[in-house]
């Protein structure tokens, strides 16, 4: 059974993909910053951790050490922090930069002696579409996006001769709770008609694309970063 750690798994992107590998039969270990109330059945055992935290951090890193090697990390979780940049603070730059790329690091180099031990691995980076195309106001999560794609490719030439592949998927626009919640129809409308397949990608459509990565069909796939976005990027 593959042992599967995946970070921000109680919602969005992050659900998808920890059903995804559940469905498949994975051993799964997700993170949140609360538990849900509600223990989801996909989802074997739950770590809190709140990656903005430095003891929090240190603490969630400590514990993986002391856990069963993994076969698999998925480095989701993340936040956005919009803003222009005169009014971008220190603490919404280091909060921001702990979360989305710092903690992915830490935990790469926490995982990897045991995925070694277990004769390889496969890291997934989360990145983003505004990691390769930006607009005003991005700043802070276009910054740390690209610097997710720039560790993917460096890892991938560290961890190859261990047999550890390292890819990253950078998502389009995605049908989640926070985008249903956070535009109205018709702002949906509007964005959607930039996207030249028409449409918001579904988060399976994202998942799906992670577990190919992450299966055993990926032999020879790493240093990447997927864009997943219906051709907006391309236009």
């Amino acid at each position: 059974m593959k042992r599967v750690l995946i970070t921000g798994a109680s919602r969005g992107i992050g659900e998808g993909i920890a059903k995804r590998f559940s469905a498949e039969g994975a051993y799964v270990v997700g993170t949140a910053t609360k538990k849900p109330e509600l223990e989801q059945g996909f989802i074997n055992q739950w770590i809190e951790a709140d990656f903005s935290c430095n003891q929090s951090l240190e603490y969630y890193c400590n514990c993986l050490s002391g856990l069963e090697g993994f076969d698999i990390c998925i480095n989701n979780a993340g936040i956005n922090i919009i803003k222009p940049l005169e009014d971008v603070s220190s603490k919404d730059y280091f909060r921001i930069q702990k979360i989305n790329l710092e903690s992915p690091y830490l935990i790469s180099r926490a995982l990897v002696s045991g995925m070694k031990s277990r004769g390889g691995g496969k890291i997934i980076n989360i990145a983003s579409i505004w990691g390769c195309i930006t607009k005003k106001h991005r700043s802070l999560y276009s910054t740390m996006k690209t610097g997710i794609v720039g560790m993917t490719r460096a890892l991938a030439v560290e961890l190859a001769p261990s047999n550890i592949l390292v890819n990253a998927v950078s998502p389009g626009f995605t049908m989640t709770d926070l985008t249903k919640n956070s535009l109205s129809i018709e702002q949906i409308n509007l964005l959607t008609k930039d996207i030249p397949l028409g449409r918001f990608a579904e988060v399976d459509e994202i998942a799906s694309i992670v577990t190919f990565l992450a299966s055993e069909q990926n032999t020879y796939l790493t240093g990447q970063n997927i864009v997943v976005d219906g051709g907006f990027t391309t236009i």
